[in-house]
C-alpha cells in the first residue's frame, strides 16, 4: 500500500504517540519536515517532566530549532497527531512554521479551529497553512483508547 506524504509522516507522527503513551503520557506525537526530510521528532512528556510546556509540538519546534540553529522555521512543515493547544498554535506562528497539518480535531482545546482560531488573530505577521484531519481515525482512537484505559 503507498501513501501519500502527508500520511506517511503522519504516521511517523503516530509511532511517536506510541512512546508517549510507553510512558503513560497522552499519546500525542509530532516531526518536523524541512525538504522531504525529518528534522525534529517529539511525543507528549508534560507528565513525565511535569513540565506544563512539554508538549510534543513544543519540544520538536525546539530540536528543529537547534538543528537548524535558527528560531525561525520557514519551509518547514510540522505534522502532529492532535489538534494544537492554543500555546503550541503560537509557537507553531511564532516560529513560522509553513504547514500545519494534524489528525485528530480537539474541541475542548484546539488552537487551530475546533476551539479558537489562533491564525485568525487580528495582526499577526505570519500564517501557516493548516490541515486536519490526517489519518483521523487512527489519530483518534489511539487517544480515546488512552483515555478509556484510565477509566
Amino acid at each position: 500500500m503507498k501513501f501519500n506524504n502527508k500520511e506517511k509522516y503522519m504516521r511517523l507522527a503516530l509511532k511517536e504517540a506510541d512512546k508517549a503513551l510507553a510512558i503513560d503520557e497522552v499519546p500525542i506525537g509530532c516531526i518536523i519536515v524541512k525538504d522531504n526530510r525529518v528534522i525534529a521528532r517529539a511525543h507528549n512528556e508534560k507528565e513525565h517532566a511535569q513540565d506544563p510546556t512539554k508538549h510534543a509540538e513544543i519540544s520538536a519546534i525546539r530540536k528543529a530549532c537547534k538543528k537548524l540553529n535558527n528560531w525561525r522555521l520557514e519551509g518547514c512543515d510540522i505534522y502532529i497527531t492532535l489538534e494544537p493547544c492554543i500555546m503550541c498554535a503560537g509557537a507553531i506562528i511564532q516560529a513560522r512554521l509553513r504547514n500545519v497539518y494534524f489528525g485528530a480535531f480537539d474541541l475542548k482545546g484546539g488552537g487551530f479551529g475546533s476551539s479558537i482560531d489562533v491564525s485568525q488573530a487580528k495582526n499577526i505577521n505570519h500564517h501557516p497553512s493548516i490541515e486536519g484531519g490526517i489519518l483521523l481515525e487512527e489519530c483518534s482512537s489511539k487517544i480515546t483508547n488512552y483515555f478509556k484505559s484510565k477509566r
